[in-house]
């Protein structure tokens, strides 16, 4: 199993110690032709809007939009997670470009500024049912995106109450929707669609390596389901139909 770690910029390091360390390869990619020979990828959190230019620079786009579109599981955590986003707002002048397929709108720096990050114990319950371990998950936020709202294929996996000192809206690019998340007191942190995962804290930074394990059983269940229709659809077989076999002819 080898799976992919953007590695422009930001914690594609540390993302690959974890694999490493789940005894699975990690490669990093920096080039469209590289997306090629591998079955996964993770984006890693970092400065979004740098990131952004870098892959414009390497016409990395065109390549990561055709890898979400064929359904190769992907995982963007923080900056990721923009990038993954259909919509984001709260962006520089100018904003950036996005990857899109996941359905959902992000707050690029929702939690405030570098020095209002934060760590905090999430309810992770899917996590736990499926990887076992605490009940919760340490959070480690970095000047973090938020995800103001979600499509209705989209599952969310996380979410977390907003801290006291969480400043008020700050930008109007946002619209109402902070104005909302503000109200309700949390805001979702992390999501699933399909083959698409994001979170937008850093699990790479813990020693807890259950986020790494969950999205390795994505690419698993993903290439179960891939091989699956190569058998039913060779030999245009289905499993309402059961092969048919001719008994030998046999001369005495």
């Amino acid at each position: 199993m080898v799976v992919g770690v953007l590695a422009l910029q930001g914690s594609f390091n540390e993302h690959i110690a974890v694999l490493r360390r789940l005894g699975v390869k990690g490669v990093e990619v920096r080039k469209p032709e590289q997306l090629q020979s591998v079955r996964a990828l993770i984006i890693p959190g970092g400065e979004s809007t740098t990131m952004a230019k870098l892959a414009e620079y390497h016409n990395l786009f065109p390549a990561l939009r055709e890898f979400v579109k064929m359904g190769n599981p992907v995982w963007g955590t923080c900056a990721g997670l923009i990038f993954l986003a259909d919509k984001a707002v709260g962006q520089k002048a100018g904003g950036q470009e996005l990857i899109g397929g996941l359905n959902c709108t992000v707050h690029r720096n929702f939690f405030g500024s570098q020095i209002q990050s934060f760590e905090t114990e999430l309810s992770v319950p899917e996590i736990v049912a499926k990887e076992g371990g605490p009940p919760s998950f340490r959070g480690v936020f970095i000047r973090a995106p938020g995800i103001l709202e979600v499509g209705p294929e989209v599952q969310v996996l996380a979410e977390v109450l907003l801290p006291s000192d969480r400043p008020a809206k700050r930008s109007a690019a946002s619209e109402n929707l902070e104005e909302e998340a503000v109200a309700e007191k949390k805001v979702i942190v992390a999501v699933k669609q399909g083959t698409l995962l994001a979170t937008a804290f850093h699990p790479e930074l813990t020693a807890d390596t259950r986020w790494h394990s969950y999205f390795l059983k994505m690419l698993d269940e993903d290439s179960q389901e891939a091989s699956s229709s190569m058998a039913l659809s060779s030999g245009n077989l289905s499993l309402s139909d059961p092969p048919k076999y001719e008994l030998p002819i046999i001369h005495y």
